[in-house]
């Protein structure tokens, strides 16, 4: 599926390009940012990298993992964030999904949009039966945001992630097709 386009009241998700190097950098290059990442800050010369690697998966086929720029609605387009999905090729129609923003949008619930438009991509447009994600156990704003679409903690892996010169544990949410459809048909 290319080119991705999704939108919600005020964000919107869309492809990357070759211009949004500085504006991811100002995300994945921020120690606030990645603080609870699975990454240190990122050069500008490494975030080049990620994205065009986001940008030619973008037209792979079949493609396997969507990159995509979360951007605000209005003309402006201000990009203040990344989400990605990755399918999951040791699982049948599932796949993992993380995303960041730049601290100066955080707590206005862009999170929330981001993750329930990252979801309806991959329930709706990919007919997908699982996503799955992990944070950090001190990001409590990720946990509160991933309960809040939804999702459901499935339990703690241990010695999951090595960062910062020791090894993380991570905790895993879930959310199912059928459980997503749920929501949406209430809401």
């Amino acid at each position: 599926m290319y080119p991705v386009i999704r939108h919600s009241s005020r964000l919107a998700l869309r492809e990357l390009t070759i211009d949004d190097v500085d504006a991811v950098h100002a995300i994945y290059g921020d120690p606030a940012a990645t603080e609870h990442l699975s990454f240190t800050p990122r050069t500008r010369e490494e975030v080049g990298g990620i994205v065009a690697r986001g940008i030619a998966a973008a037209t792979a086929s079949p493609r396997q993992e969507y990159v995509l720029a979360v951007v605000t609605q209005g003309d402006d387009g201000d990009l203040i964030g990344v989400t990605r999905l990755a399918i999951d090729p040791h699982q049948q129609k599932a796949a993992t999904m993380g995303f960041a923003l730049r601290p100066d949008a955080w707590g206005v619930g862009y999170g929330r949009e981001t993750v329930r438009l990252t979801l309806d991509l991959a329930f709706t447009e990919l007919g997908l039966h699982r996503v799955w994600a992990a944070r950090a156990p001190r990001n409590e704003a990720s946990a509160k945001t991933l309960l809040a679409v939804g999702m459901v903690e499935e339990g703690r892996i241990r010695g999951h992630v090595y960062v910062r010169e020791a090894w993380r544990d991570s905790i895993t949410y879930a959310i199912l097709q059928d459980e997503w459809q749920a929501r949406t048909d209430t809401q």
